[in-house]
């Protein structure tokens, strides 16, 4: 079933806009605020891990300290986001949309079988409040790495800093409901968000009637292309524009299955989806844009405590991106795509040298020519994205 928005007519093809009723929405990937950042930040929880080879999170900072100079703990909130943070106020989006991989808990109760777990101090969310995040999607692979309490104290402490959460819920139908934010001018954003076992959720974490947990899909059946159109039936409007944010697919490799592809055009034609914003990789993967709609296939790791850590280095998984896709709100179609290159120095985000925003260039344009999207590096080191 298609939601009634779907059919909004998508206008003349391009990557020119300029439309009067546009909204410009900031995206990214993976941000990991636990472990070796929560550490640097003002309020760092109990650093004990439980990892095979690293027993306290303190070690991944001087891992990073030792590869890029001393980071000088405590650090201020926002310092995390460097660069990016003037980015954001520069373009000021009106939504801001981060995959939170991190609980935001004190609890010890880990999940037991899990070797990597991630959390942050409760104290320490001031650090999204300050790059002024509307929405963090939670239905990823380390949202119940401290357990049900876990997850319970994340979705309070998010709540009572105003900000939405998406993809798990304290019940099966609180993990399932849309994010609804204003966009200005009449307009909303609908975020809707799913966790997969191919980016290491466990089937165990599916939040049920009585349990708390995620919003789990197992495959890219109709099945799941249906369970998204029936989510929104009662939600969606004409002329919202729908975000469907899903944690799939591996850590490393560029290759993007055909049934995921499959998968993201049944979305976008059946059910009525604008921008599918897909993350779990731990670097940038091909982008396309079907009938002018976004579909990220993979965003990268935005911020993480891997500096130092060897083994990718193939993949430059130091140099993320910040997405700003501009969508004509009366279609839902998507008029611009700016992409801006930072890299991790310092557990911090640092804008990218040109040197590398080339490299990144590069490897966009090789892995997205399959959907006839091109990547221009422009004068001021951002990349403008164009389409057929």
């Amino acid at each position: 079933m298609t939601r009634s928005g779907s059919a909004r007519a998508a206008g003349p093809q391009g990557s020119g806009g300029g439309a009067a009723m546009a909204i410009t929405i900031f995206l990214c990937g993976d941000v990991m605020t636990g472990r070796g950042i929560d550490q640097i930040l003002p309020h760092p929880v109990d650093p004990t891990l439980h990892e095979s080879f690293v027993q306290d999170a303190r070690t991944y900072v001087r891992i990073a300290e030792e590869k890029s100079g001393p980071i000088g703990a405590p650090v201020a909130f926002d310092y995390i986001w460097g660069d990016a943070l003037g980015v954001l106020n520069k373009v000021r989006p009106r939504v801001r949309l981060i995959n939170l991989e991190t609980s935001v808990t004190t609890s010890d109760r880990r999940w037991e079988g899990k070797e990597i777990h991630y959390r942050m101090h409760p104290a320490n969310i001031r650090c999204l409040v300050g790059a002024g995040i509307n929405c963090c999607v939670l239905a990823n692979n380390h949202i119940l790495d401290w357990g049900y309490a876990g997850l319970l104290e994340t979705l309070r402490t998010l709540d009572r800093a105003g900000i939405k959460a998406a993809g798990a819920g304290r019940n099966a139908e609180q993990a399932a409901q849309p994010v609804v934010l204003d966009a200005g001018d009449g307009g909303r954003v609908l975020i809707l968000a799913f966790g997969a076992p191919t980016s290491g959720v466990p089937r165990e974490w599916a939040a049920t009637p009585e349990t708390p947990g995620v919003n789990f899909f197992a495959d890219f059946s109709t099945e799941a292309v249906r369970r998204v159109a029936k989510s929104l039936e009662g939600h969606a409007r004409d002329g919202d524009l729908v975000i469907i944010s899903l944690h799939c697919g591996g850590n490393w490799g560029y290759t993007i299955p055909d049934e995921q592809i499959d998968f993201a055009h049944r979305l976008i034609d059946q059910a009525g989806v604008d921008i599918i914003h897909g993350h779990s990789s731990h670097h940038f993967k091909g982008l396309e844009v079907y009938k002018r709609r976004l579909i990220l296939y993979g965003c990268g790791d935005f911020l993480n405590d891997y500096e130092g850590i060897g083994g990718y280095e193939r993949y430059r998984p130091d140099l993320t991106l910040m997405y700003f896709p501009t969508v004509d709100a009366a279609t839902g179609a998507l008029t611009a795509l700016r992409l801006v290159p930072m890299q991790i120095r310092h557990f911090r985000l640092d804008r990218a040298s040109r040197g590398d925003a080339a490299w990144i260039v590069h490897v966009l344009k090789r892995e997205s020519k399959r959907f006839g999207v091109q990547v221009l590096l422009q004068v001021d080191g951002t990349m403008a994205v164009q389409w057929h």
